[in-house]
């Protein structure tokens, strides 16, 4: 079983003594969403996998936010910025701009792209090694700001 969800049901049992019924709605969320690619897909997922999973729930909240906020839900906007919080407690620490610039500068120098027509060939081996520690629309910002310079 892989440490995410051990940790999730783990969670899950915790906020379930203690009444913590929120809380429990956001983990069960995610647990459902799991355990669907995992039925989906015949196969147990590993932690790389669930985190992937996890980032497309966090981007999907991101989007959900600005559009509860430009329609002047604030009941709705709390709601989704509570479970957005939750989210993130399961993804790996967050690559400082200094991080990531090194990772990005490496990766261009290993792949030798020059300009940035050439993000095509440092795209992959950037995200490859940030693995969930930075959000794609970061590292192609990143790249591009790179490559430009």
């Amino acid at each position: 079983m892989s440490e995410i969800k051990k940790k999730l049901s783990e969670n899950m049992k915790t906020f379930m003594k203690s009444g913590q019924k929120e809380s429990l709605k956001h983990a069960r969320s995610l647990h459902a969403a799991i355990r669907k690619k995992e039925i989906d897909d015949r196969v147990d997922l590993d932690d790389d996998a669930i985190i992937k999973i996890i980032q497309t729930s966090v981007k999907q909240r991101q989007d959900s936010i600005e559009q509860f906020k430009q329609g002047g839900r604030d009941d709705l906007v709390e709601a989704e910025t509570q479970e957005l919080q939750f989210l993130t407690t399961f993804l790996p620490k967050q690559l400082s701009d200094e991080e990531l610039e090194r990772v990005v500068r490496a990766a261009i120098e290993s792949s030798g792209a020059s300009e940035p027509k050439d993000m095509g060939k440092v795209m992959p081996v950037v995200l490859a090694q940030v693995q969930g520690g930075a959000d794609g629309k970061r590292v192609s910002q990143m790249v591009k700001n790179c490559l430009s310079s």
